[in-house]
């Protein structure tokens, strides 16, 4: 493992220095609260905040994502014939990254990079990215990382690990990509002292896990009989107060689900696929009329389901969740993630 102190005048020196090599996305403040957004030359990411409003998904996975194109116009040359829409994947750089984030895509990427189907429009901006995480010394009173297979300083799906020290930045360098980022920076640690570096993250890691005052217990939903699980009794209870509006679902970093449409002005067209919500009404809905979800009660379930109970039995390594804690605080009825997967791991005992 090698570790770096790099001062943090060196280090806006080194943001600026890879404006040329990399497109820049960081978390920046826009009134009361922090999103990631593109950062151009002159601009820093605002790295005082606990976490962002909405995880930095839509970097890699955008909201609305224009995938195909075509003219229906028969004097254009292929017409009625379906071209891949231009995109750019040069080299992109998300800094200021939560660990939770970074592991988010990690859980997200089993849907989009299967043995059966690779995603292009996903995995192209994904192998693009370098992710410079920073480490989280201050966790919302929400968060529950620690017992969501994740944590404050979590490694997985970063590339650089950054720790605020103060007039420093601890950097732990995780991936080659990160190593090759620290060179096109000019980054030059003004500290050969390893052991001391590697003990000093180490205590703050250990403060900050100390600090993620909740949790949940994920250790039986394993073993809980699926269709026993779907028809609990607690379900009518979890899902009373939901108004469907998805905000648990846009906010999270792990929802992955999308809808595809075709949009027509004239003769020119365009296939594009949008964010979706299993909390909406029409998600479901079939083309015959039939919609097997019509009930509040069925999407609510339907959710909490998949995310505690159908991906932990399709994949065995943990939940879909890593604990951020967003739809909690975002959810303007007060439902709880953390309530349901505890009624969830205990039902039945």
């Amino acid at each position: 493992m090698k570790v770096l102190k790099i001062d943090k005048q060196g280090w806006s020196q080194g943001i600026e220095n890879l404006f040329d090599s990399y497109r820049i996305f960081g978390p920046v403040k826009d009134k009361d609260v922090h999103d990631f957004k593109h950062i151009v030359k002159g601009e820093r990411p605002d790295f005082e905040f606990q976490n962002t409003r909405l995880s930095p998904k839509s970097i890699i996975y955008p909201q609305s994502e224009v995938m195909l194109e075509y003219s229906l116009d028969e004097n254009v040359p292929d017409h009625h014939i379906m071209k891949e829409t231009a995109k750019n994947y040069s080299p992109r750089l998300v800094v200021g990254i939560r660990p939770c984030d970074a592991k988010s895509f990690l859980l997200v990427k089993k849907n989009f990079d299967t043995s059966e189907y690779k995603d292009p429009y996903w995995l192209r901006p994904y192998e693009a990215t370098t992710f410079i995480g920073l480490a989280c010394h201050m966790p919302c009173s929400t968060c529950f990382c620690t017992t969501a297979g994740c944590g404050p300083f979590h490694e997985e799906g970063l590339d650089l690990l950054l720790v605020d020290a103060g007039d420093d930045y601890l950097v732990k360098i995780i991936t080659s990509k990160g190593e090759n980022l620290l060179k096109a920076a000019g980054w030059i640690s003004n500290s050969h002292d390893q052991d001391a570096i590697i003990k000093m993250i180490e205590t703050l890691k250990i403060e900050a896990e100390n600090r993620v005052i909740t949790s949940v217990e994920t250790n039986k939903l394993k073993d809980k009989v699926t269709a026993e699980l779907f028809e609990a009794s607690f379900w009518e209870e979890v899902a009373f107060a939901c108004i469907n509006c998805g905000t648990c679902t846009f906010s999270c970093p792990t929802c992955w689900c999308f809808d595809i449409q075709d949009e027509i002005r004239g003769k020119s067209g365009i296939r594009m696929r949008n964010w979706d919500s299993c909390m909406f009404p029409l998600f479901t809905l079939h083309g015959s009329g039939h919609n097997p979800r019509s009930d509040k009660l069925q999407r609510v379930r339907q959710r909490f389901m998949h995310k505690l109970k159908y991906y932990v039995d399709r994949f065995d390594n943990g939940i879909q969740c890593v604990g951020c804690g967003r739809c909690i605080r975002l959810c303007p009825v007060n439902i709880d993630i953390r309530r349901v997967c505890d009624m969830m791991n205990r039902y039945g005992d």
